[in-house]
């Protein structure tokens, strides 16, 4: 059979119904007794502290405006697809220059489209933007069958800019999204114009995993990243439980919306400039709920880790540009980062940042778009 290759769009429309049952839950929420003397909303050192997850609960249930979001998420044109036999939801926002260079943005998890909303509309005098959600995420649900890793969703990528009328581009992402765009650069090097990837402390986390130390460092130097790497791995918790048990988790991040909002809210917690911060302090508050409102409606929560399933049995290699210009945005910029990361200088554009995070699209948009415009300025 042929594929149905149509571009049908799509608005956003979730039933009151499951307002309602949101916040109806919310109100419902049956909460942890909590361990006397553990009453700081600031102290993360076990997890998202309970006070704060029941103030961010409690604006969720009474203060958050669904339908408001809704309407400045309905303000960009929408479309789904269907590539081998999974629909993608993909926000497409024209420049209104034609001759603008079309910019396809990845992201990762518990990111979603979402997560560039205020990015877009720095970028669209200059680009054509292309969101389009991975397998699992976002209204790119149900799942149509396991298999959705990375190279899959690289491949799929690929042809939705192809069905758009876009036969070279531009790719940015972050987190997950930065391996979509290094694969896009590697097997489609006559496509992509270059490969812009957003970066913090966190990669640091892959050295020595995925990449060996680079020769020359100093025990001392290599001591220090290996004190990041042991920050990062207390953090991995739930890496590891998506990356091996998504069956078991899955049903509760279906089934309380408490349950998700502790579990995506707590990657939110920025380290800019090493300020420990709550999550809705560095980033706006309103933004990270519309995020996580999306995991519920969509039931994203355990349909996204089964696509970090597949890509960690999926046995793929990282694979970075090869003949693409490529470079890197450094955001809470360590100063080993590059030397370990980059340490022939083989990147053609590399720049650090102090402020942000994890989330620079998020957290510094400003920032993040004045660095893609400067690096594609230097490449197209």
């Amino acid at each position: 059979m042929t594929e149905d290759t149509a571009l049908t769009p799509f608005r956003i429309d979730v039933p009151q119904a499951d307002v309602d049952d949101l916040r109806d839950r919310l109100a419902h929420t049956r909460w942890p007794f909590p361990v006397p003397g553990r009453d700081d909303r600031t102290d993360f050192s076990r997890g998202i502290p309970q006070a704060y997850l029941q103030e961010l609960a409690a604006y969720w249930r009474d203060g958050f405006d669904w339908r408001a979001q809704e309407a400045e998420l309905n303000a960009y044109e929408q479309l789904t697809t269907v590539v081998d036999g999974q629909t993608f939801h993909v926000v497409h926002v024209r420049s209104a220059d034609p001759q603008a260079t079309p910019l396809v943005l990845n992201h990762g998890w518990p990111g979603s489209f979402v997560e560039y909303q205020r990015l877009v509309p720095l970028l669209t005098d200059a680009f054509h933007v292309v969101i389009p959600s991975p397998p699992g995420f976002g209204f790119s649900t149900p799942l149509s069958g396991t298999g959705w890793e990375l190279a899959r969703t690289t491949d799929a990528c690929a042809e939705i800019m192809t069905r758009l009328g876009y036969e070279r581009f531009a790719a940015h992402g972050t987190d997950a999204g930065a391996g979509t765009t290094g694969r896009l650069a590697a097997l489609h090097p006559e496509r992509v114009i270059g490969a812009h990837l957003g970066a913090d402390p966190r990669w640091l986390g892959l050295v020595g995993d995925k990449f060996p130390y680079p020769a020359g460092l100093s025990d001392d130097e290599i001591a220090r990243i290996e004190a990041v790497r042991a920050e990062d791995a207390a953090d991995r918790g739930y890496l590891e439980v998506q990356n091996h048990r998504p069956d078991t988790i899955g049903p509760a991040l279906t089934d309380s919306p408490v349950g998700l909002l502790a579990w995506i809210a707590e990657k939110f917690r920025s380290r800019a400039a090493g300020d420990h911060r709550t999550p809705d302090e560095s980033v706006d508050r309103d933004q990270l709920l519309t995020t996580i409102s999306l995991y519920w409606f969509t039931r994203s929560g355990a349909s996204s880790a089964q696509f970090y399933y597949e890509s960690e049995h999926s046995g793929l290699d990282i694979l970075m540009p090869s003949g693409v210009p490529y470079g890197y945005a450094v955001f809470d910029a360590h100063p080993l980062l590059r030397r370990a990361m980059d340490p022939g200088k083989a990147a053609d554009h590399w720049s650090e940042f102090t402020e942000g995070g994890h989330f620079p699209a998020m957290e510094v948009p400003e920032l993040l778009a004045e660095d893609i415009r400067t690096f594609f300025r230097g490449v197209s």
